[in-house]
């Protein structure tokens, strides 16, 4: 998981009050949902599928939009590119309005600077691997030789090296959806939006998907949305995670603030069986001191060091642990009673 994206870094997405409303009216709907007159007004054939959702995405941060089927969470991700075109807001991307947009822009943003993976893989089934990797760039009029010299890059990049030039059908689901990503990368985009990419495969296939998009981010540093319904998936791969329910943003926080203080019931049942000893850190369960220096005949941690690796530190040495800083200063004790408390599921 990515965990160095510093809060004071600007944002590289803004959401501000988008909507997106499907139907014959949807800006007569939004209007009458303004005005509180909707009880003058049918909804009738129309379905609101964003409703005022507003966030920000840090440069380099991994965003995780999750919810179950039909909470708005892939719609909204269509909004930011304008696959989409939401009904209201705006969406920010390095502080241009996306909604504003003529259509050269916009092409120009789809072509440049936002790669999109899908669920569904979307390869030329008639095209090599080397060639479906290269599209994006030979829409861009890059010389044949320059892009495929970029997609053979991009293919070791994802561990696909070799398979260059073999069709789709030879390779597994997992293998495909490296060529999808590959063909997002191959770009070179600041932004990479996920939809449920991993949803349809098997389950270790995914964890190794999974673990391969985390090698590449801390590699990449590239700002990300990623939409899944998997919790767990959710807690990996996320420095944030943005809950969605009809429509709406439930709670938005790091994966030890919804894990620690779900905001509802609802955020609730995602959390409750959540791996906290793999999510839940040192900082978050010692009990605070004033900054002292270390001592060095007793053994230290690392703040950001997770329940799991610190337990066994704790049944060789005993209590309690100094919890040190990124300057070896102790700003914190953990004791087993508090790891344990931590770990019990309410």
């Amino acid at each position: 998981m990515n965990r160095i994206t510093p809060n004071m870094m600007p944002p590289k997405i803004v959401c501000r009050d988008v909507w997106k409303i499907f139907g014959r009216a949807p800006r007569r709907i939004f209007k009458a949902l303004a005005s509180e007159s909707m009880q003058h007004e049918s909804m009738e054939g129309h379905i609101i599928a964003v409703r005022g959702v507003s966030f920000e995405v840090r440069t380099g941060e991994t965003f995780v939009v999750m919810g179950l089927s039909g909470s708005g969470k892939s719609t909204l991700i269509r909004c930011i590119s304008r696959i989409t075109e939401p009904t209201h807001g705006e969406i920010l991307v390095d502080g241009q309005d996306v909604l504003r947009m003529r259509p050269l822009e916009l092409r120009e943003l789809r072509r440049k600077r936002v790669s999109m993976v899908f669920q569904h893989f979307g390869l030329f089934p008639h095209r090599r691997v080397i060639d479906n990797v290269a599209y994006g760039l030979e829409v861009r009029g890059v010389p044949r030789p320059k892009r495929r010299e970029r997609a053979t890059e991009v293919l070791a990049l994802v561990g696909l090296e070799g398979w260059e030039y073999h069709f789709p059908r030879q390779l597994s689901g997992g293998m495909q959806q490296r060529v999808g990503l590959a063909r997002a990368l191959a770009v070179d985009p600041d932004i990479l939006l996920f939809d449920e990419p991993f949803s349809a495969l098997d389950p270790l296939i995914r964890h190794d998907m999974q673990g391969e998009l985390q090698r590449l981010q801390a590699t990449l540093q590239k700002t990300s949305i990623f939409i899944t319904h998997d919790f767990t998936e959710a807690l990996k791969l996320g420095d944030k995670i943005a809950v969605m329910r009809h429509g709406q943003i439930v709670q938005v926080g790091t994966p030890q603030e919804l894990v620690i203080n779900p905001i509802n019931d609802y955020v609730g049942a995602f959390v409750r069986d959540a791996p906290r000893g793999r999510v839940l850190t040192a900082q978050a369960v010692m009990v605070s001191c004033p900054l002292t220096p270390t001592s060095t005949d007793r053994p230290t941690i690392s703040a950001q060091t997770y329940l799991d690796d610190l337990l066994p530190l704790m049944a060789a040495y005993g209590d309690p642990v100094a919890v040190t800083d990124d300057d070896g200063l102790t700003i914190g004790h953990v004791d087993r009673a508090g790891v344990l408390k931590a770990l019990i599921r309410e």
